[in-house]
């Protein structure tokens, strides 16, 4: 409408000046409802002509949308193992840190596991202390056995001594018995020996292992415990919370919440844009939106950040074939931010806006080189801009009236 009011001023209205003026034509006589046509197809054809121009300059060089909204994350409330709840800390819409609980479960089997993985502890450690007492009796064992030893090799030394003097004092017999003396007390001293290294080995490996191994499975059991406690781990507000003592709670069957963060992504808002812009619309161009949830206020943002692929053109490997013709058409995901800090406040997550993006060719007419039609040019793209902004503030002022009363939504 404005546009072609507009266009109309350019064309229709020379065209009816000339006739009524220059030609003499009245209306009501020669123009008349039936014969505008034939008097003004000039005017009427010209302006025709040069709306669907200007429309088709401004909504290309200017883009707007109507998909405008300020997504949010959420993060569920769950506990990573399923169980009964044994206590509820929170209450719903409550604004949590991070690291503040949430609800605790029943987590009598696991200080059971606790407790048992610490006695595992304390018997090693006790059997650690038997080990060294067993470590002290072999080593006196082992001494008594080298004590024997030597005193069978004296005797068996002497016998041969005095047997090598004098054959007749000491017999082949005696000397074969002494000898077997020796060898016995001799695997008496490996025995003592081996049973030392038993000890030993048994005191500096086998009952080292087994205690970390019991240290670990104690520490196991402490975070499964911990798992127990459903603490917060973001800043945000508690939504959907109705967890009650004895409701069973699992990651499949039954979430306990959602907490939504409080975070500076509340602020962003992201605007899906016709393919046709995605050559338009670049980081840092300026733009303005109006929401919904705050009507009758034009909102200045900024394009931070334009998505570089397409959400509709992702596949997921399947077991049937793309048919392309299938596929939703897709649009240009912006990234936008209020120019100012603090100016979109009061737009609640989740809002629905209408955004306008503006091309703006300042820092191109400063180029000295650009030929006078090219200068024109794009002073005309510029300029056309205030339309579409004016545009955009008409449709906050009837924003309010169209849904209220022409959609029904009291």
């Amino acid at each position: 409408m404005f546009e072609f009011m507009l266009c109309s001023m350019l064309t229709i209205l020379p065209d009816f000046l000339f006739r009524r003026f220059v030609q003499g034509k009245r209306i009501g006589h020669e123009i008349t409802l039936y014969s505008m046509w034939f008097e003004l197809r000039w005017g009427i054809t010209l302006c025709a002509m040069l709306t669907i121009t200007l429309i088709t300059v401004i909504f290309y060089y200017h883009p707007s949308t109507s998909t405008v909204s300020s997504y949010f994350r959420t993060v569920t409330i769950l506990p990573e193992t399923p169980g009964r709840v044994a206590e509820v800390y929170v209450e719903n819409e409550q604004e949590l840190q991070a690291g503040d609980p949430i609800f605790r479960m029943d987590d009598s089997a696991q200080v059971a596991a606790l407790e048992a993985a610490r006695a595992k502890v304390r018997e090693i450690d006790a059997a650690i202390l038997v080990a060294q007492a067993e470590l002290a009796a072999a080593n006196g064992a082992l001494e008594q056995a080298d004590g024997a030893l030597e005193q069978a090799q004296d005797e068996l030394d002497t016998r041969r001594e005095l047997m090598a003097r004098n054959s007749n004092v000491v017999s082949t017999r005696d000397i074969e018995k002494i000898e077997n003396v020796v060898a016995e007390r001799q695997g008496a001293v490996d025995q003592a020996i081996a049973n030392r290294e038993a000890v030993r080995g048994k005191l500096t490996i086998l009952l080292p292992a087994q205690r970390k191994a019991a240290e670990a499975a104690m520490v196991q059991a402490d975070v499964e415990l911990d798992k127990t406690l459903i603490t917060a781990g973001v800043h945000g507000i508690v939504e959907q919370f109705v967890l009650q003592p004895g409701d069973y709670v699992s990651s499949v069957l039954r979430p306990a919440g959602i907490l939504v963060p409080l975070d500076a992504y509340h602020h962003r808002f992201q605007a899906g844009f016709n393919q046709i812009s995605a050559q338009v619309i670049q980081p840092g161009m300026l733009g303005e939106i109006t929401c919904v949830t705050n009507p009758l206020k034009i909102i200045p943002m900024r394009v931070v950040n334009v998505q570089d692929v397409i959400a509709a053109g992702q596949i997921r490997p399947t077991d049937q074939l793309i048919d392309v013709a299938q596929q939703p058409v897709g649009t240009v995901t912006v990234m936008m931010e209020p120019l100012y800090e603090g100016q979109a406040d009061h737009v609640p997550p989740g809002s629905r806006c209408v955004a306008n993006v503006y091309t703006s060719n300042h820092h191109k007419l400063e180029d000295p080189s650009l030929t006078g039609f090219e200068r024109a040019k794009l002073h005309v793209i510029d300029t056309v801009g205030i339309m579409h902004a004016l545009l955009l503030r008409v449709q906050a002022l009837l924003l309010p009236m169209k849904t209220l009363v022409f959609t029904g939504h009291h």
